[in-house]
């Protein structure tokens, strides 16, 4: 069985309203669900897309910060919204992160409302090879947010990480997930895109 499978995607944003507002326009969709991350000072909002939800996450302005760097780098994030993460799901985090190189951070027991989980957060808050590498998660048994999420009707169809080292991200992730979970293109422009089925077709997200 792959250790990895591919849990959600998230988007960065200045400010959660309008971030999500431009996300709401772009796909087409509503995000109604909003929460709050005390331990990092974030908050986002959320939709299903079935099994693997989109979150569009922001600083909380109205939150304490953390006493270290904020997860996702999003301390340093700037610009309009944009897909910024990818996130993997593990049953064994510490396996996972042992058939990892360094810098995938440590996992930190997490909470929103009912749900608990652990990540692996670096200390810098800067994922591996740029920020592209994904955040390692493990939820509590039998919680994830996508049961209980609005399902918006798009359905991830393709998942692209480019990126300089893409062959190496390749070699070393490949492995530990399922078959097409995601491709990586070498490309000197760093960058995710996610590609989404909708009722009026693809429709492209970066």
């Amino acid at each position: 069985m792959p250790l990895l499978k591919l849990d959600h995607l998230a988007v960065s944003c200045e400010a959660l309203d309008a971030g999500a507002a431009a996300i709401e326009q772009r796909l087409s969709i509503s995000l109604e669900v909003q929460g709050e991350h005390p331990d990092m000072g974030t908050h986002n909002r959320l939709t299903s897309t079935g099994d693997i939800y989109l979150e569009v996450l922001a600083i909380n302005p109205n939150a304490k910060g953390p006493n270290r760097p904020r997860w996702f780098n999003i301390d340093n994030f700037s610009g309009a919204p944009r897909l910024t993460n990818w996130i993997l799901q593990t049953d064994d985090i510490e396996g996972a992160l042992a058939q990892l190189p360094g810098g995938f951070g440590e996992p930190l027991a997490l909470q929103r409302g009912d749900l608990k989980w652990r990540m692996a957060v670096p200390k810098t808050g800067i994922l591996p090879w740029d920020g592209l590498g994904p955040a390692i998660i493990q939820w509590d048994a039998g919680q994830h947010p996508s049961t209980t999420l609005p399902d918006c009707g798009l359905r991830l169809s393709r998942l692209t990480i480019h990126h300089p080292q893409a062959v190496e991200m390749a070699e070393l992730l490949g492995p530990l997930m399922p078959r097409d979970t995601a491709q990586f293109m070498p490309d000197e422009d760093a960058k995710l895109v996610a590609i989404y089925d909708g009722p009026n077709g693809e429709i492209r997200l970066e």
